[in-house]
């Protein structure tokens, strides 16, 4: 029984570094990203220069779903009226598949997302840089 037990242990403590992203390849992945979001400081650091099509991603981690100051669709403004806050778990959900994390998060079938680039892989990595940046990592 302990050679069964043990394999079985050492999984359980292993699990949660697979459900874990590193940073520093979010780092290197969120290029991908900044096409069309920026990170940058409430005090005006830029940390990534990127595009303004898509919100500021500073802080995301924490914040209601379509609460920055940015012209949001409506269903990523619903999906935070309905109690989405960022977190990494959700960041991954959402990069993976916009529309598909929007009709379930809102509960409407017609949900849409602006976002139109969908990441497969990589994505826990772009939520634990995101997270990273956020205020509360400083």
């Amino acid at each position: 029984m302990k050679s069964l037990l043990t394999p079985i242990v050492l999984l359980a403590l292993a699990a949660p570094a697979f459900a874990e992203g590193d940073a520093e390849a979010g780092e290197k992945g969120f290029k991908k990203c900044k096409s069309c979001h920026t990170i940058t400081a409430d005090d005006g650091a830029v940390i990534v220069k990127g595009g303004k099509t898509g919100p500021n991603l500073y802080g995301v981690i924490g914040r209601a779903a379509g609460s920055a100051d940015f012209k949001f669709g409506s269903s990523i403004k619903a999906a935070g009226e309905a109690g989405v806050v960022w977190d990494q778990e959700n960041i991954v959900a959402y990069i993976a598949d916009p529309k598909a994390f929007l009709k379930e998060a809102t509960g409407d079938s017609a949900a849409k997302s602006k976002m139109s680039f969908k990441l497969k892989k990589g994505g826990e990595d772009i939520a634990a840089y995101l997270a990273s940046v956020s205020p509360a990592a400083e």
